[in-house]
């Protein structure tokens, strides 16, 4: 090795760096609170703490001319604290680059100043630099790591807290600080949102796609909290959600405040369910299915139903089933049987045979009121048979 000083004068330089070690620090602080903000947030003896931890290990360095192995560095607690406050990466490193070049310069000026040899002062600023270098990749490496451990930890805290909000399972201290944590205001009322992806999309990419679409519609507000629960995704809203062309239906809940927002849910629930076995696609709430949610939810009247006032035409044949279509129009059209006649081609005589032979085949009266309503229930009944059903 050039130049290779005896114990005593490299001692010397290492014993006066030590002692201006405090000074070099507190210079360092304020070069990092003017050139990197988010250090501003950071506190001094945190930053005191990793000094220290910088500076003794640049110290061995300097004495045994040997720089430590990547496992050796361990930066993982101030990369979580890092990652926690907010620092980003590149000011990490910066920071860290800052500090090495400080102990550097120090070491040149001391090492001069004492006549060690220049090719052994070459030496060990070259050491110093590889040392700068290892420790900058495992620094990075360990606060991508942080990066990602604490987006998942963040995304199960806010999982479990949507969990325990939409099942109604927290108390009213949980409802509150989670609000403050997630932006929600205990104040104002939400609703209830679940949603499921058409065709090969999991919810987690549905998830991603949606706050996507939102932040790019300038309404990203309103999907206030949202997450992936039970093979769907589910979330608070403010408001009904935009979602453009994106494959997907949505039951949404009505408004209510947070406390109750698991009663919404459960609406949401039927909501989806509704939606799905009819086929639809996008989102939907109460005044869009009304009465049609109950068809999907109560399967034995709709088979009562059928019984009563469909099945008895299929005795009929193809004449049962123009029966049918004639019945069907009459209702969906407003009671006007030369519209229905109209739009199916044929007399109107035609029609009132047709709706006559539905009365008698059916034991019922088309001017009832029960009649209208039960009918209007079979025949939506009728079209699910069409549309086969998948579980929310």
């Amino acid at each position: 090795m050039p130049g290779q000083p005896t114990a005593a004068p490299l001692e010397r330089v290492i014993a006066a760096m030590a002692a201006q070690q405090r000074h070099v620090g507190g210079r360092l602080h304020t070069e990092l609170a003017d050139h990197i903000p988010s250090y501003r947030a950071v506190p001094r003896e945190l930053l005191d703490e990793i000094w220290h931890r910088h500076f003794q290990r640049a110290l061995a360095v300097v004495r045994e001319g040997t720089v430590p192995a990547p496992e050796d560095f361990g930066e993982a607690d101030v990369a979580r604290d890092r990652v926690a406050r907010g620092v980003p990466l590149s000011d990490g490193l910066r920071a860290f680059r800052r500090a090495l070049s400080a102990i550097r310069d120090l070491f040149i000026a001391e090492a001069t100043e004492r006549g060690l040899d220049p090719g052994f002062i070459v030496d060990r600023t070259k050491c110093l630099w590889e040392l700068a270098d290892v420790a900058s990749l495992q620094i990075a490496a360990v606060h991508r790591q942080a990066e990602v451990d604490s987006a998942l930890f963040g995304a199960r805290r806010r999982a479990d807290f949507l969990r325990g909000l939409l099942y109604g399972t927290l108390s009213a201290a949980e409802i509150h600080s989670g609000a403050a944590i997630y932006g929600l205001d205990p104040s104002r009322p939400y609703r209830a949102f679940r949603a499921v992806p058409n065709g090969n999309v999991g919810p987690d990419a549905l998830e991603r796609s949606l706050e996507s679409h939102m932040r790019r519609s300038g309404r990203g507000a309103v999907l206030t909290v949202l997450t992936v629960l039970d093979e769907a995704v589910a979330g608070v809203v403010e408001a009904r959600p935009e979602i453009g062309e994106l494959e997907m239906t949505a039951g949404l809940g009505p408004s209510t405040d947070l406390a109750a927002v698991h009663r919404s849910f459960r609406a949401a629930g039927r909501l989806l369910e509704a939606a799905r076995a009819y086929g639809l696609r996008g989102v939907y709430d109460l005044s869009d299915l009304s009465w049609r949610v109950a068809v999907v939810a109560e399967p034995e009247i709709a088979e009562l139903l059928l019984d009563r006032y469909l099945r008895p035409l299929e005795a009929e044949g193809e004449f049962g089933a123009l029966i049918e279509e004639s019945v069907r129009g009459y209702l969906e059209g407003g009671r006007r049987i030369r519209e229905v006649a109209r739009s199916a081609h044929v007399h109107v005589n035609t029609v009132r045979y047709r709706l006559r032979r539905f009365e008698e085949l059916t034991g019922t009266s088309l001017d009832a009121p029960d009649t209208a309503v039960e009918l209007s229930w079979a025949l939506a009944a009728r079209d699910l048979g069409a549309c086969p059903r998948s579980p929310a």
